[in-house]
């Protein structure tokens, strides 16, 4: 098929390998495509990072690209990346925070006085966690030394927490990535008059040995740790105990679980999942299954708990696998919970409104989608997630056709109808090449009247012998249309193979929760 396109337009076409323009560079797998400004590439990197790097570069390289990248916007504009770091961070638009704390790590060691400045009163807001808290200070750690700003930074984090989430972040998240309170504290030397505190601090850092005095919440987590199963449950109930203090013991009992689901937060609701069913807290016709489905299909608390559709979508793919990655534990799968998840899925977007226009969705299925994952989630490849943002944008509207496409272009057998782990199962194809430009081709060759082409990529295409530009240049003369071309690029390399000087292209970033919004109203306009 490929040749049969070469065949029949070769006017103004100039294969992949070469370029068009002198604006264009060489991606990685050698075709020529356009690189994202800095700014885009900011936003790829905070949302989807570069774990496990992908199929034609490695994570290390890209880390390092994004990272230069990063300085070069400090040193231009610092406060403008905090604040871009903080709007991504806080609207949940990432599925892991790691990228947001790594670049406002970059900051403290890159930045300007007022830069350091903004980077200290955003820390609390990014770090929310003491896990958060510890992944920073790895970060920093790695980039810089302990000055006085940065004492200062850590002191503030914690004097911004109230007592009781003081006492929570202590018991929680104890250590992470090398670090512990005790390590921070010590160096941080944060100072309060509220006495609540001050006892907190002491505790963190091994200078509590009598516990009499000790506040009700962190007396009940040393309690807590002798305790049989119904009375670490009256625990929990009592004092709002959180999974992390409770004895390994108490955690196979279905009585624990059912106490800790009463107030589990979403997260940690939706990570454990497999657990609670493994043991029987989950099961079909429960009471508890049904609280669980119930909030899994809450919209208003998905966006509350900043949940991220790839969380969704790796607890569904595992969920429904019924074993975990490594498999050393099974469970078998409530039908209910499944269903839930895939229903969650798609309400962890921002809502869509319709756009009516004749859609083309074309995923890339050629080899580079198939090498690396989204977001670090293993098993999860672009491939995957290209196909599951495929059938976000599908679910919302009535005229759409869903292809994929390598070096061939062929109808793919998924369809929003279909359960998602499902769709992503009917994904795993033969490794192909990439021409990018075959949905415009095809729609051509097939006579298709299409407003809009949405081509979900990572960008790395290099063997057609027309770029995907000029293949849309000549749909739209043939046609008389003036087709609309949106690349949703899934991996964080700097390319796209949307042209900057055409204002009816548009790059943005796959799986950030608004990028089906911005998708609609860009094809709407």
């Amino acid at each position: 098929m490929p040749t049969a396109y070469a065949k029949h337009f070769k006017p103004n076409e100039t294969p992949q390998s070469e370029p068009i323009r002198e604006d264009q560079v060489k991606n990685s797998a050698g075709g020529f495509v356009w690189s994202v400004d800095s700014w885009t590439r900011l936003d790829r990197f905070l949302i989807l990072g570069t774990e496990k790097g992908t199929y034609y570069a490695s994570e290390q390289k890209i880390t390092r690209e994004n990272a230069k990248s990063v300085v070069d916007l400090i040193k231009k504009d610092g406060e403008r990346v905090v604040a871009r770091v903080l709007e991504i961070s806080n609207a949940g638009r990432a599925y892991k925070n790691d990228a947001a704390l790594f670049v406002l790590a970059l900051c403290f060691a890159e930045g300007d006085a007022r830069t350091k400045a903004v980077a200290k009163d955003a820390l609390p807001k990014v770090a929310r966690t003491g896990t958060h808290l510890f992944t920073f200070l790895e970060y920093v750690n790695s980039l810089r030394g302990w000055g006085r700003g940065l004492k200062s930074a850590v002191a503030q984090w914690y004097d911004s927490l109230s007592a009781d989430n003081l006492a929570l972040q202590l018991t929680k998240y104890k250590e992470r990535n090398g670090w512990s309170h005790r390590d921070a504290l010590r160096l941080a030397h944060p100072k309060t008059k509220d006495e609540d505190k001050n006892w907190l601090y002491r505790f963190a850092v091994g200078k509590v040995t009598d516990f009499t005095e000790a506040p009700a919440f962190i007396a009940a987590c040393e309690s807590v740790k002798t305790a049989k199963a119904r009375d670490a449950a009256d625990y929990v109930r009592k004092y709002n105990l959180p999974r992390e203090v409770l004895p390994t013991e108490v955690l196979t009992d279905p009585l624990v679980w059912e106490a800790l689901l009463e107030k589990m937060p979403m997260t940690a609701m939706i990570r454990n999942l497999a657990t609670m069913t493994r043991i029987g807290a989950i099961k079909p016709m429960a009471k508890w299954t049904s609280e669980v489905n119930k909030r899994l299909t809450d919209k208003e608390r998905l966006t509350k708990g900043r949940i991220h559709p790839i969380q969704l979508l790796a607890a569904l793919t595992t969920y429904s696998a019924g074993h975990g990655a490594r498999g050393q534990n099974s469970w078998t799968p409530v039908q209910a919970v499944n269903d839930a998840l895939d229903k969650a899925f798609y309400l962890s977007f921002d809502a869509i409104e319709p756009t009516g226009k004749r859609i083309m969705l074309a995923v890339d299925v050629s080899g580079s989608m198939g090498g690396g994952t989204i977001c670090g989630v293993p098993g999860l490849t672009p491939r995957h997630g290209a196909a599951a943002m495929a059938l976000t944008i599908a679910n919302a509207e009535s005229n759409y056709a869903i292809y994929g496409f390598g070096t061939r272009f062929e109808p793919l057998n998924i369809s929003p109808r279909m359960r998602l782990d499902t769709a992503m199962n009917n994904m795993n194809l033969p490794f192909q090449g990439t021409d990018c430009a075959l949905p415009m081709l095809h729609a051509i060759k097939e006579k298709m009247e299409i407003d809009a082409f949405i081509v979900i990529t990572d960008s790395e295409t290099w063997a057609g012998h027309a770029h995907p530009k000029q293949a849309l240049d000549q749909y739209r003369a043939k046609f008389g249309i003036p087709a609309k071309l949106v690349v949703v690029g899934m991996v964080s390399n700097g390319f796209t193979i949307a042209d900057p000087n055409d204002r009816g292209m548009l790059d943005v970033v796959g799986f950030s929760t608004d990028t089906p919004t911005v998708i609609a109203d860009f094809i709407r306009e």
